[in-house]
């Protein structure tokens, strides 16, 4: 059975983008390619269609991640097939929780520095968008501090499901 991760952002061309691509190259390390799919989309639809911010494909490239992107709007629908439903702000938590259809799809949704004991209190990712390159190399530093975390949250919940 395989576990399915969405992480969400505003348009889903900086931080969301940036998370599924370095969660995806941790679930490969892990060896769990085939039992986890990660994803990505934003709350809104501005962007759909477009490929990820060149910052965001830089600085993900430069670290040696992969680049390759197109934005896409999350559906409400989509929160039966999702297992985890990831935010990367305090704003996204509560525009998916509005989305979210069964207060069961609203127990899906978490905040991605809540994966990171090192955050504190200060669980949002800032957005990059209107700033320069060192707000991206910023995002992802806390991207990649929460992805241990969550990998770990992810193969406990893997270990109580038939491969």
């Amino acid at each position: 059975m395989t576990y399915r991760v969405c992480f969400v952002c505003t348009g889903n061309i900086c931080r969301s983008p940036m998370a599924e691509s370095v969660f995806r190259a941790r679930v490969a390390e892990a060896g769990l390619e085939g039992r986890v799919e990660v994803d990505s989309a934003g709350t809104g639809g501005w962007h759909e269609g477009e490929p990820a911010d060149p910052r965001t494909v830089s600085v993900l490239e430069e670290h040696g991640y992969d680049g390759e992107h197109t934005a896409r709007q999350f559906l409400p629908s989509w929160f039966t097939r999702l297992d985890l439903v990831i935010a990367l702000d305090t704003g996204h938590l509560r525009a998916l929780r509005r989305m979210a259809p069964t207060a069961e799809d609203a127990r899906k949704i978490r905040l991605l520095r809540s994966y990171d004991p090192a955050a504190g209190d200060d669980l949002d990712v800032p957005d990059p968008y209107y700033g320069g390159r060192d707000g991206f190399d910023e995002c992802l530093e806390m991207v990649e501090a929460a992805s241990t975390g969550l990998l770990a949250a992810v193969r406990e919940e893997l270990g109580g499901r038939a491969a």
